[in-house]
């Protein structure tokens, strides 16, 4: 069983109203910066690293790519890392937009 919850557009939009939660962009930086949603950051390689080690484990985060597949790995990581609250975005950025 995933310790990670997948979420729809409509679900996720109350998740982005908290101020607390984190929202990466797990696609190819050259993706990110033509376009991504709002207030997401790119979840790079060094940033990822940091948050595993150092990250709140409390703070929800929501995580997407392109169409909603790799977000559910690295947000199954993050929850094997001991997050407690990850989110990923079904359908990713596709979706979205």
């Amino acid at each position: 069983m995933s310790k990670f919850k997948t979420v729809t557009v409509d679900e996720v939009k109350p998740l982005l109203s908290d101020e607390r939660t984190m929202l990466l962009d797990c696609r190819d930086v050259k993706d990110y910066k033509a376009g991504h949603i709002d207030n997401a950051m790119h979840l790079h390689e060094g940033l990822r690293e940091t948050l595993l080690l150092k990250g709140d484990k409390s703070r929800p985060m929501v995580i997407y790519c392109y169409h909603g597949h790799a977000s559910e790995h690295v947000a199954e990581m993050f929850s094997d890392f001991g997050f407690k609250d990850v989110y990923s975005l079904k359908g990713g950025f596709a979706a979205w937009t």
